[in-house]
């Protein structure tokens, strides 16, 4: 796994930790927090001291480096700084504090996490509050610590600072006409700042709306639900003026609308009952909390997020429509776009995948929801058989079982498992007559996982290869297509259970991938379930290109290119990281490509970086390539919006995302030429990526593809950019 030099990784873990405040890793808007940070200097200069011991401390202890990185141990840190340098005056005496504060603060972060963690729960403020409540609490016995009171020369300060001018520019905004309600929560978001005017919370909520517009219209939509409880309940509405508390709505509906879950609209109508319910928590609280002379500060945006998080493990079925976000991508607008790009794939990732479990071209001759039997209990299951091109199971007369072309063919394990359960010693039938006692004749049951079995059955009577206890590899031979039990004509029946015995009741279980014969031509199959007289098989994929996408973490590959006629090369490493997540890492334009290869299908999930990097028009063009030689077959997908999409299109896409998607990015590849069908030394595919906004085209990449030994190439053309690279 690659990693930064340790002043890279300083840098970057302050920066993040400005912005992971509001959810965020991106630097632009931790700059502009840290310049408002500045606008009391005192404050400013602590938040940063106590960040940057923080980040300090952790990487000293061995921290995991990544969180480093992301900002997530120095956040709590800078927070307590800020409020430390606002509360009290600067002298010598301060600055320890501030370090101990932070250090302490970091503790907090560690006994948290692991508390909370182990329930897949954020700790989000929580080390803050503890951090500044100690220091609060204690301040009292310190005679060096005197509470400042520079608020009240706010002009001198910022006249000391820029003069004249900044002094005029500052009074003018203040005396901007601002309704009361946006008076309010403008000083809301610049409170989590410990920054208690609306110029602060101005500049912060112009760098939210640069960030994330989601995010942005989440922190309007989660304090004037607020703003309107408090109206309608005859409510002091100027007590969220003159205690700052309003920041708690704004973190809320950010946190729970964009950023841990996908944002959707059923995260905006649980965002109206949630709000008020930190309303109460913070009315109550802040009641508590004065007989101590503390504020609750972030504690009802805390409370409440967590409790939230925390009742929806106990679903029992998630549902699509309020989905937790699974992989963080650290904006509101990724999680979405993925999450509806990724849904099916990530899904998919999540079940064990499954061969049809025979070699060569079979026919469903009954489904699910058979005609005959597959009823009820035991509707998910399927029978198979071999026709000829006349569509008929036999030769000659079809007396006999051996007249079927079925019979005596090969049944295979359709994954990898374990032999639970065998039946082995039950006679074939006549032609046209079934064994009633021995309604599942001879079988083989496999383990593969925990509640999830498959069951092969009616097979002939001294084929079974396998005994109970053994081994298999997905593939592998367990028997003999027959015709015992209930089997009027020789067929296999399949199904998959979650009970190891004979005879169990079906699950629906899909086949991960499969080919379906037509008329026109082979149908691409992924994790389907197979129809009534499909003529189906598994897939025939290329040594060619298996061997062309077989990376491995710590491969290099050179890549030679041109872009526009101007000639390049760079080298491409193969990484792994600590999720077990494989991707390709350009360090030239520092761009990443996240990708999947299971054999079958090589296909990309995630990108980082540049868009004028070669690695990301490779990420284009092989988004998604199946590894075998049918011409005939088109690959289709979707690209996430964010992807491909810029400003202004996408600016707008994101303001409506969660309610309604205008923007599409599409991809299609075929593979349009092979030298020899049967030794392939060169393999031509087309891939092409479009872009529509309301269904309607609005410009396209083109992709050629050439597979040869050791090397692959590709050339992009738009009329704006020609591309051509060399990856071997």
């Amino acid at each position: 796994m690659r990693k930064l030099p340790p002043s890279d990784e300083l840098i970057k873990g302050i920066l993040n930790s400005y912005s992971q405040v509001f959810f965020a890793t991106n630097q632009s808007f931790a700059i502009i927090l840290i310049l408002v940070s500045m606008i009391d200097p005192n404050s400013g200069i602590a938040g940063f001291i106590s960040v940057m011991v923080a980040n300090l401390t952790a990487i000293g202890l061995g921290f995991n480096r990544k969180e480093v990185e992301k900002g997530l141990y120095g956040f709590n840190s800078l927070l307590v700084g800020l409020g430390v340098g606002y509360y009290f005056q600067a002298n010598i005496q301060l600055l320890f504090i501030v370090v101990a504060t932070s250090i302490l603060t970091l503790f907090f972060v560690t006994l948290f996490k692991g508390i909370l963690q182990k329930y897949a729960l954020p700790y989000l403020s929580i080390p803050f509050l503890f951090g500044l409540w100690t220091i609060m609490l204690s301040s009292g016995s310190f005679e060096t610590l005197g509470i400042s009171e520079r608020g009240i020369y706010t002009l001198n300060k910022l006249y000391g600072l820029g003069g004249a001018k900044l002094v005029s520019f500052y009074e003018s905004i203040q005396d901007i006409p601002l309704n009361k309600s946006l008076q309010i929560y403008f000083n809301s978001i610049g409170a989590i700042f410990f920054q208690f005017k609306a110029l602060a919370g101005i500049f912060i909520s112009i760098g939210i709306l640069m960030y994330s517009r989601i995010a942005f219209l989440l922190s309007l939509y989660g304090f004037y639900i607020a703003y309107l409880f408090y109206t309608l309940l005859g409510g002091d509405i100027y007590q969220l003026s003159y205690t700052y508390i309003g920041f708690n709505y704004i973190l809320t509906a950010i946190a729970i609308g964009g950023y841990f879950m996908i944002p959707s609209k059923k995260t905006f109508i649980w965002l109206l009952l949630l709000i008020p319910l930190v309303t109460l928590v913070t009315l109550s609280l802040s009641k508590i909390f004065a007989h101590f002379n503390l504020s609750v500060y972030s504690l009802p945006f805390n409370i409440v997020v967590i409790m939230f998080l925390y009742a929806l493990k106990w679903r029992v079925s998630p549902g699509e429509d309020l989905t937790e976000v699974l992989v963080q991508q650290g904006l509101p607008e990724n999680n979405l776009y993925s999450y509806q790009n990724q849904k099916i794939n990530a899904f998919h990732r999540n079940l064990i995948p499954f061969k049809l479990p025979f070699y060569g071209k079979w026919t469903v001759s009954q489904g699910h929801e058979g005609e005959y039997t597959h009823k009820e209990d035991w509707r998910f299951a399927w029978d198979f058989v071999v026709l000829d091109e006349k569509g008929l199971q036999y030769n000659n007369e079809g007396y006999y079982p051996q007249d079927y072309y079925c019979y005596g063919k090969s049944v295979i394990s359709p994954g990898a498992g374990t032999i639970e359960e065998i039946v082995d010693n039950i006679p074939d039938n006549e032609i046209g007559k079934a064994n009633l006692t021995s309604n599942w004749g001879n079988s083989v049951i496999i383990k593969h996982a925990e509640y999830l079995y498959s069951s092969l059955n009616h097979l002939k009577p001294g084929s079974i290869t396998v005994k109970v206890g053994d081994n298999v590899v997905c593939g592998q031979k367990v028997g003999e297509a027959g015709n015992s039990g209930r089997s009027p004509y020789p067929h296999l029946h399949f199904q998959f259970q979650a009970t190891p015995y004979i005879g169990s009741e079906t699950i629906n279980y899909p086949f991960s991938y499969f080919m379906v014969n037509n008329e026109s031509g082979y149908l691409f199959k992924t994790f389907d379930n197979p129809l009534l007289n499909q003529l189906i098989s598994n897939i025939d994929t290329s040594i060619l290109m298996r061997q062309s996408f077989a990376f491995v973490p710590g491969q290099k590959l050179k890549v030679r290119f041109t872009v526009n006629r101007i000639p390049g090369e760079a080298t491409w490493e193969i990484y792994t990281n600590a999720y077990n997540h494989s991707y390709i890492y350009d360090p030239e334009s520092k761009s990443i490509a996240y990708y999947v290869n299971d054999g079958n299908l090589l296909y990309f999930t995630h990108f980082e970086g540049s868009r004028k990097s070669v690695l990301y028009h490779f990420y284009l063009g092989f988004y998604k390539v199946l590894q075998s030689t049918y011409q005939d077959v088109e690959l289709s997908d979707e690209l996430p919006q964010n992807a491909t999409f810029k400003f202004p299109w996408l600016s707008l896409q994101d303001f409506i995302a969660p309610f309604y998607l205008f923007l599409k990015s599409s991809y299609t590849s075929k593979l349009i030429s092979i030298d020899n069908p049967y030794q392939p030394n060169e393999l031509i595919f087309k891939s092409v990526v479009k872009n529509l906004v309301a269904k309607k085209e609005i410009g396209n990449k083109d992709f050629t593809i050439t597979i040869s030994p050791g090397k692959i190439k590709f050339k992009m053309k738009t009329k704006l950019n020609e591309i051509e690279a060399e990856i071997q």
